[in-house]
C-alpha cells in the first residue's frame, strides 16, 4: 500500500484486518498504527454492528457453524453430484445433503430438496419446489 502510494493492485490492499468495533482508525484491531487503513464505511461490517442482526453476514456465519458442529455428516459421502440447474445456477449433492448457489439476479425455481439446514436468502417452498432469490445459497438435508 505504501510502496505504492495507496493505488490498488497491491498485495497489500487485500491485507486488513476483521473490524470489531464501529469507531476507531482500526475499528478495534490494535492501536491503528501498525495497520493499513480501513475504508470509512467498514464500521457498519463489523462485528459489533452485526452482532444480533438478521440477515447479517455475521449472523449467517454464525447459523453456518452451528449447523455443521449439530450435523456430524455433512460432509460425508462418497462423491459430489451435479444436479441439473439453469445458467447461473451451482447445484449439487453430496451424500444427503443438497446445495443450491444462485449466483444470478433472478430468482429461480428448483426441487425443494428437503429440509433447509441454511440459507443465506428468503426462500419459499409450495409444492415440492422452492423459490431461490438471487444472490442466495441454501443447504438442504434429505434426512
Amino acid at each position: 500500500y505504501f510502496r505504492g502510494a495507496g493505488q490498488d493492485g497491491f498485495r497489500d490492499g487485500c491485507r486488513v484486518p476483521i473490524p470489531w468495533t464501529r469507531e476507531g482508525s482500526s475499528f478495534g484491531f490494535g492501536d491503528g498504527g501498525s495497520w493499513l487503513p480501513q475504508p470509512a464505511g467498514w464500521g457498519e461490517l463489523s462485528v459489533e454492528a452485526q452482532t444480533g442482526e438478521s440477515g447479517s453476514t455475521l449472523e449467517l456465519y454464525r447459523e453456518a457453524l452451528a449447523v455443521r458442529r449439530a450435523t456430524a455428516d455433512l460432509g460425508a459421502g462418497d462423491a459430489v453430484e451435479w444436479l441439473r440447474a439453469p445458467e447461473g445456477v451451482l447445484a449439487f449433492r453430496r451424500g444427503d445433503f443438497v446445495c443450491v448457489a444462485n449466483t444470478t439476479g433472478e430468482s429461480v425455481a428448483m426441487p425443494a430438496y428437503g429440509r433447509v439446514l441454511l440459507a443465506s436468502g428468503e426462500v419459499t417452498e409450495t409444492a415440492g419446489e422452492a423459490k431461490v432469490p438471487a444472490d442466495t445459497t441454501v443447504w438442504w438435508t434429505r434426512a
